[in-house]
């Protein structure tokens, strides 16, 4: 395994100490499983979809939890009563559960299931104290005049 130095990152970025222990986070081995499958689109600016394939699962056996920048999709499948013998058995149907790591400021707006697939609509909505200013540079005499204006 590497180790990754970004020791040269903190010399010109300021304030993004965080960013190590996301990019250690995401590096370790936590082998998560490929099950069930899905999809991450951009459907506009600042808009995605994640879209995963939850076939034979009902909405009441799915569960989508947001905690801090984690997005977490458990599906626990109930147990049936009756035992089935399958000639083929392609469908999985096993209980799962999948980790997004969300950035900052990204919502979850709403999630619904349609045709065995469970669609989890996301928004990143940047508060306005974020979004980018333009900051006024005074001219000398500005100043001047400003100082000359100030109580002693």
């Amino acid at each position: 395994m590497r180790n990754i130095d970004l020791s040269p990152l903190y010399r010109s970025f300021i304030g993004f100490d965080h960013l190590a222990s996301m990019i250690d986070s995401a590096s370790r081995n936590e082998k998560q499983s490929s099950y069930p499958p899905y999809n991450i689109e951009l459907i506009a600016e600042d808009k995605y979809r994640i879209t995963m394939a939850v076939a034979g699962f009902a909405e009441s056996e799915v569960s989508i939890e947001v905690q801090e920048n984690t997005l977490k999709v458990t599906g626990n499948k109930a147990g049936s009563d009756e035992e089935r013998k399958f000639i083929h058995k392609g469908i999985s149907e096993r209980n799962f559960e999948r980790k997004f790591q969300l950035g900052d400021h990204v919502n979850v707006l709403n999630a619904k299931m349609e045709n065995g697939l469970l669609h989890v609509n996301l928004e990143r909505v940047v508060p306005e104290a974020k979004k980018p200013r333009t900051i006024q540079i005074a001219s000398s005499t500005e100043k001047l005049i400003e100082d000359a204006n100030k109580p002693a």
